[in-house]
C-alpha cells in the first residue's frame, strides 16, 4: 500500500542480511573520521559521528546484521532506536553514494580498504587510475 502523505514509508525496509562497503576514501586522523581527497590528503570533510562510525566499519565483509549486533555490544544498555539510528544512516550514505549494499561479500580496492593514512598514495593513486574508480 503507497503512503501519499509520507513517501519514506514507501521505501523498501533495508536487507539486514546484504554486506555493506564503502565506497569513498577516508581518514581516522585525529580520531575522528572524514572523507578523504587522495589527490590532497591534507583536505578532508569531517562526518557527522553516527556516519563516521559505519563508514569506518565498511569494509564488505560483514552484513547490516552484523553491524547492528557489533553497536549493540558497544553499550552496556543498547540505545532504544540503535536499528533505526542504524537504519537512517545507512540510507542517507547509501543515497550519498558514500556506501553501498551487496547480496554477497565485497573485497575492496587497495585504496578503499584502509584509511588513507595506512596507504601508499603513489600505490593508491595508480591503482585508481587504473580501476577507473570515480572520486566522490
Amino acid at each position: 500500500m503507497e503512503n501519499k502523505h509520507n513517501p519514506d514509508l514507501n521505501k523498501p525496509l533495508l536487507n539486514i542480511n546484504h554486506y555493506f562497503y564503502r565506497t569513498v576514501v577516508f581518514t581516522r586522523a585525529g580520531n575522528k573520521v572524514a572523507l578523504a581527497d587522495i589527490e590532497h590528503p591534507e583536505q578532508t570533510t569531517e562526518l557527522e559521528d553516527w556516519m563516521g562510525i559505519v563508514i569506518s566499519l565498511a569494509d564488505g565483509e560483514h552484513t547490516l546484521a552484523e553491524l547492528v549486533g557489533f553497536m549493540a555490544n558497544q553499550y552496556p544498555q543498547p540505545p532504544e532506536k540503535l536499528e533505526d539510528t542504524l537504519e537512517s544512516v545507512v540510507e542517507r550514505l547509501v543515497e550519498g553514494k558514500l556506501l553501498a549494499l551487496s547480496e554477497t561479500k565485497v573485497q575492496l580496492p587497495y585504496y578503499l580498504a584502509a584509511p588513507i593514512e595506512h596507504l601508499d598514495i603513489e600505490k593508491a593513486k595508480k591503482l585508481i587510475k587504473e580501476d577507473g574508480y570515480t572520486l566522490h
